[in-house]
């Protein structure tokens, strides 16, 4: 067993960590911002819970009697929160849980900088964003959905971009965030038996190859998350994903497709990654 499953395995036998992102809006900045900085810590676990629109005194209260229940079991929690209403933020900090304000971290010195203060006001990110922009991610999200697990092979040739790889390697997480993030448009295309019998691309993408991403992992991390899908199973086993893997490989070396490992990377990261393929191809 190599070094980095043997953290692997250590990770997974202890308990995970309550975290929590706090937003009176949607929360994508609370988990964008928190998960930048809880990717630096790979060897922990972390149990994620988003807790998006807390717009009232009275809808902060119950939230942070959620906290406070978590902050008293045997693992110390920790909160990420972005709310902007001043009197939100007051009263979500009286938790007791351990809570990383980005907006009270940064806001001052904005103004200051600025020389003016701001509205501090949820929710504006919509309204003062380029519409156009808004509405080619809205656009992106719902190809994503359609398209996702190869669920449609309508209209693929729309496709920026079309991540292939064996079921549990990422695909997903990372199409969703290039689409709602970026307004990329992303199919992603699951590698199952039949396409690892010859090193060909699958016929459905095999005349867009130069949109093609392949996605890896490691046997064990591959292994762990499907056991968590489907324990005890030929599909989990450590054999059959080292066989996926191992096929997967092949193919795309032998279409000299751009491949990304998800065991080593993030969503940010992959999607990075993969934009930046796209900017030296254009």
């Amino acid at each position: 067993m190599g070094e980095d499953d043997e953290r692997l395995q250590e990770a997974s036998e202890s308990p995970p960590i309550p975290v929590f992102f706090l937003s009176d809006s949607t929360g994508i900045t609370a988990e964008t911002m928190g998960n930048a900085l809880l990717i630096q810590f790979p060897d922990l676990r972390f149990e994620r819970r988003l807790i998006p629109f807390i717009s009232t005194i009275d809808e902060a209260r119950r939230v942070v009697k959620v906290l406070d229940t978590a902050a008293a079991g045997p693992i110390t929690p920790l909160a990420f929160s972005t709310a902007a209403v001043e009197e939100v933020r007051h009263e979500l900090s009286r938790t007791t849980c351990p809570l990383i304000d980005f907006f009270d971290l940064h806001m001052e010195r904005v103004e200051s900088i600025l020389g003016t203060k701001g509205i501090r006001v949820a929710a504006r990110l919509h309204g003062m964003g380029d519409v156009k922009r808004y509405n080619t991610r809205m656009a992106a999200v719902e190809y994503a959905i359609e398209h996702d697990d190869g669920q449609s092979m309508r209209a693929l040739d729309k496709a920026d971009v079309i991540l292939i790889a064996p079921s549990r390697c990422g695909k997903t997480p990372t199409t969703m965030y290039l689409a709602l993030q970026h307004g990329i448009f992303v199919a992603n295309y699951p590698l199952v038996d039949e396409d690892f019998e010859t090193a060909e691309l699958p016929r459905p993408v095999r005349g867009l190859r130069d949109r093609c991403f392949g996605m890896l992992t490691t046997p064990a991390r591959l292994s762990q998350v499907r056991h968590e899908r489907r324990p005890n199973s030929r599909y989990a086993s450590l054999e059959q994903c080292t066989y996926e893997l191992r096929q997967a490989e092949a193919m795309y070396r032998n279409h000299r497709l751009p491949v990304i490992n998800s065991s080593a990377k993030s969503v940010e990261e992959m999607s990075t990654v993969i934009l930046q393929t796209l900017n030296h191809k254009s």
